[in-house]
């Protein structure tokens, strides 16, 4: 299976089809400059405390909505009760109940049910400042047909970011939507056993570079995996073809792919397609000397104690073969399952073992990676809802000499949360985009799961956004006082 030559003429010929929407523009004004930096205070690059400034052109009521959203999913009996019902099929696949979750979660986490309605969530973002991450939400395959209509979806999303203003948008993808699940699985075990032992042969490898360390928990395969049939090695071919024809779609419109990293039984199988990607369109040295970004951005996951390690080895083996390596860097949203695989098996959980060696880590990899920006080696996307995550990478960036302009360094938080962060890093003059799922509620439910639960108690990820509201709807309820009781006096 030749890399070189990246997109077959059936992939080409069966996904190609995907029409641009009639109703997304082509032609848009650009956003309005972002406002000037603030002055570091103290080592601070962001500043929260004047949340007049902060939320400066957000209208109260959308305030209000995203505060009670959020203090909902605070209440910890009330998301236990609806992520049971979200996971129960009787209630998921029923009416009332897509109902109810179009009119909660999915309304605060979603950009809408198609892809015209999360190009309009786009060019308000872009109109504010901001960009947008189209994530066609889809997961989970489970045969070749679903992948290839599931394909043909991912395509359809780049024909929309295409559209939209340059610069203003990028596609998120996920590997579990173009390989069916089960040949992932396997693909997974076989590759770390060849990590266990270098000489087991993998005949339909197309490449060599590093996807495991020797702390990747290499345990999860305990036992020498059955060779793929014939059968399996063609379908491993088609979902080649597949990834390669949606990145060949962004190459020809400059827009750059993110994969996603998912969960521990498959993440090896992940790394590994994304690593095809990114040897297929992330070389030559033209676009790195025009400072554009790679096409092709995979994901480090920092709560996985083997983070440091595998990053470490992807970029050197990238730097040794003049490849840029595109990385998306994010905690990891896979906790539960994760946990629970692990505590099945009896076996360690790939997990940090605390909170603070998972930031430890995350802050690690953030710092590690924006220094090959400076370098002009690597792009990175800072995806965090940690505001000391986000004062530090925002410093370091500073101080490294990296232009706030310069594409190669993005931040970016997920639609619904940690608006706060987002606004900050925006006024500082950085570049944010916030991730915005789309599609029929039945196929987002896996992701408002994973959302409800990462909400979820009163010290969750989302505290510091409620504190901020609540100041900010504070402070514009005394203004509006104060005006009213100046008016009255001016009456009389």
């Amino acid at each position: 299976m030749a890399i070189a030559s990246r997109v077959s003429k059936r992939a080409l010929s069966t996904l190609a089809a995907a029409k641009l929407p009639e109703a997304v523009a082509a032609s848009e004004p650009l956003p309005p400059a972002a406002p000037a930096p603030c002055e570091r205070a103290g080592g601070r690059v962001l500043r929260f405390e004047d949340t007049g400034r902060l939320f400066a052109g957000e209208p109260t009521s959308a305030l209000v909505r995203t505060l009670a959203a959020l203090q909902a999913l605070s209440v910890g009996p009330l998301v236990d009760a609806a992520t049971a019902a979200l996971r129960s099929p009787a209630v998921a696949g029923s009416a009332l109940g897509r109902a109810a979750a179009r009119a909660t979660a999915y309304r605060h986490f979603c950009a809408g049910e198609t892809a015209d309605e999360a190009a309009a969530v786009v060019r308000r973002l872009w109109r504010g400042g901001m960009g947008g991450i189209l994530d066609y939400g889809i997961e989970d395959a489970e045969d070749g047909h679903t992948c290839d209509r599931n394909a043909a979806g991912f395509i359809a999303a780049v024909d929309v970011a295409a559209s939209l203003p340059p610069g203003s948008a990028s596609v998120c993808i996920k590997i579990t939507a173009l390989c069916p699940i089960a040949l992932l699985e396997k693909t997974s075990d076989l590759l770390r056993w060849q990590k266990k032992h270098p000489s087991f042969s993998l005949p339909w490898k197309a490449h060599s570079f590093p996807i495991l360390s020797d702390s990747s928990p290499l345990y999860l395969t305990a036992s020498e995996p059955p060779a793929l049939t014939v059968e399996e090695e063609r379908e491993l071919e088609l979902a080649h073809e597949r990834l390669l024809a949606v990145c060949a779609r962004c190459e020809e419109h400059g827009i750059p792919l993110l994969v996603d990293a998912e969960y521990a039984t498959v993440q090896p199988a992940i790394d590994y397609f994304t690593l095809v990607g990114a040897l297929a369109f992330n070389g030559g040295e033209a676009r790195a000397a025009d400072g554009e970004r790679p096409i092709v951005h995979g994901t480090i996951q920092a709560y996985l104690r083997d983070a440091r390690d595998r990053l470490e080895a992807m970029v050197a083996a990238a730097e040794r073969e003049r490849v840029r390596l595109g990385l998306k860097v994010v905690r990891g949203a896979y906790l539960t399952r994760e946990t629970r695989l692990a505590a099945s098996l009896g076996v360690p959980s790939p997990i940090h073992g605390s909170i603070q060696d998972t930031h430890d880590c995350y802050n690690g990899c953030a710092a590690f990676l924006l220094d090959r920006v400076r370098r002009g080696s690597a792009s990175v996307m800072l995806a965090t809802h940690n505001i000391e995550s986000g004062q530090l990478a925002a410093a370091q960036a500073l101080e490294l000499g990296i232009p706030k302009g310069d594409r190669n360094l993005q931040f970016a938080q997920l639609m619904g949360m940690a608006d706060g962060l987002s606004l900050s890093l925006r006024n500082a003059g950085f570049q944010v985009s916030k991730y915005l799922p789309y599609g029929p509620v039945e196929q987002i439910i896996p992701y408002l799961i994973r959302r409800a639960e990462e909400n979820r108690g009163l010290l969750s990820a989302s505290s510091f956004d409620r504190q901020l509201l609540r100041t900010e709807l504070a402070r514009r309820v005394k203004a509006a006082v104060v005006g009213a009781s100046e008016a009255s006096l001016r009456s009389l």
